[in-house]
C-alpha cells in the first residue's frame, strides 16, 4: 500500500474574514516521527493541525498527500481538546469507527474491548461515555482516533485540562502508537511534555512557522530570540 506521507503545505493561507489566521505556510511532514508544535496562544496552532487534517478551508496554497484525497482522509486521526462522546457506553463508543469503515459488528466490539484493556478502561466497557472522568474521556477519544491504526495522528492539546498521573498515560499511549508506525502531530503548551515526547518541533507566531528542527537543536540551541524567551518561560507575544 501507498504511504500517505509525506504531506506538503505550499503556501497554506487561512482567513476569517480580513485576518489571517494562518499562513502562509510551507511545510512537509515526513513519514516517521512525533512532532511537537509549539507557540503562545493565538499563534495558529490549532488552526495549523486542522489545516494539515483538512477541516480549514485553505483561502490559497495547498495541501498534498501522496495518495488520492479521500484515500488519504480515511487513514488519518484528530484528537481535540475536550473530546467529544458519543450517546454510546465505552465498547460501542470504540466500535462505532470499526463499524462505519465495514467491520463487522461481532469483530469491532471483539476489538473495542481489547483496546479498553490497553488504556485501563477495561471493566468501564458498559459505562456510558459521557458519565467517564476528564482523563478518561481522553483516553477513550484518543484510543477511538487509534483503533484503525491510522498512518497519521493529529492531537490539539490533549494533555491540557488532565492531571499528571492523567498525562502520563496519555504520554505512553502515544508513545506506544508511535513506536509502532503512526506519525504524530501534536499541540502543547506544557515545554516539559514537549521534551519527553518530541523527535521534531514547529514553533509558531502569529501564524507563521518562526522556528523548525530536530528537538535537540530547539531545545538546546534556538536559533530564534522568540524560541529563547520561550524556553526560559518568558512572556512571547
Amino acid at each position: 500500500m501507498t504511504s500517505i506521507l509525506p504531506l506538503t503545505l505550499s503556501g497554506a493561507t487561512v482567513k476569517r474574514g480580513k485576518k489571517t489566521l494562518l499562513g502562509p505556510v510551507d511545510m512537509t511532514v515526513s513519514p516517521r516521527g512525533f512532532t511537537i508544535i509549539l507557540g503562545p496562544n493565538g499563534a495558529g496552532k490549532t488552526t495549523l493541525l486542522r489545516a494539515l487534517h483538512g477541516l480549514e478551508h485553505l483561502d490559497s496554497g495547498s495541501a498534498r498527500w501522496q495518495v488520492p484525497l479521500r484515500d488519504a482522509r480515511s487513514r488519518q486521526g484528530f484528537v481535540f481538546q475536550a473530546p467529544v462522546m458519543m450517546r454510546r457506553n465505552v465498547r460501542d463508543s470504540l466500535a462505532y469507527p470499526l463499524i462505519v469503515h465495514g467491520v463487522r459488528r461481532k469483530e469491532a466490539r471483539q476489538r473495542a474491548g481489547l483496546w479498553a484493556e490497553k488504556i485501563g478502561l477495561g471493566d468501564m466497557l458498559d459505562q456510558a461515555a459521557s458519565q467517564l472522568s476528564g482523563g478518561e474521556k481522553q483516553k477513550l477519544a484518543l484510543a477511538r482516533a487509534l483503533i484503525r491504526d491510522p498512518e497519521i495522528l493529529f492531537l490539539d492539546e490533549p494533555c491540557a485540562n488532565l492531571d499528571g498521573r492523567a498525562t502520563r498515560e496519555i504520554e505512553a499511549i502515544l508513545q506506544t502508537a508511535q513506536a509502532n508506525g503512526t506519525r504524530i502531530l501534536m499541540s502543547t503548551h506544557d515545554i516539559g511534555q514537549a521534551r519527553r515526547l518530541a523527535s521534531d518541533v514547529v514553533f509558531l507566531m502569529g501564524g507563521r512557522i518562526i522556528e523548525t528542527g530536530p528537538a535537540t537543536t530547539f531545545f538546546h540551541t534556538p536559533s530564534t530570540p522568540q524560541a529563547v524567551a520561550l524556553l526560559n518561560g518568558d512572556i512571547v507575544e
